[in-house]
């Protein structure tokens, strides 16, 4: 079965958030061994502004990456949704709607289900990533017309 879902998924999911956090958390650390041992004294803005980063890309991350399912695989007439060792088959005409958001990154397709699934009533995965950001995904263009004729039957 074709993948519609980015390689990726994996790396933004689970790497990215680590490296990312872990740098912030890493970097306080440093700078406070830094201030104490040139004898004066940290301003709390030097702790407080990290960890107002670490809580704003939190909840980045959350709206973005990690409601991102694992795997989406073509069935043909349906999706195969994977995510956390669950699976689900998602039939092409159960899907009311399909939002490709190409901008963002990593570039997001939500599709919006007739009847929920245990995903819920939205199943969001990250789109192959394209050398050429701005054209539209040709995957994800014939994904739309099937669904559109799915529809239509």
């Amino acid at each position: 079965m074709p993948r519609l879902s980015s390689r990726m998924t994996f790396f933004y999911k689970r790497i990215f958030p680590i490296i990312f956090f872990g740098f912030i958390l890493v970097f306080i650390p440093f700078w406070l061994f830094g201030a104490l041992s040139s004898g004066r004294s940290a301003p709390l803005s030097f702790l407080i502004v990290p960890m107002i980063v670490l809580a704003f890309s939190y909840f980045v991350m959350k709206k973005l990456v990690f409601d991102l399912v694992d795997e989406v695989l073509d069935a043909g007439d349906a999706l195969i949704v994977r995510n956390g060792g669950q699976e689900e088959r998602v039939a092409l005409s159960d899907i009311m709607n399909v939002s490709y958001s190409p901008l963002v990154s990593p570039p997001r397709v939500t599709l919006s289900l007739r009847r929920p699934s245990i995903f819920g009533s939205e199943v969001t995965f990250c789109a192959p990533i394209r050398l050429m950001p701005l054209s539209p995904s040709p995957i994800i263009s014939d994904l739309i017309r099937r669904i559109d004729a799915q529809r239509r039957q």
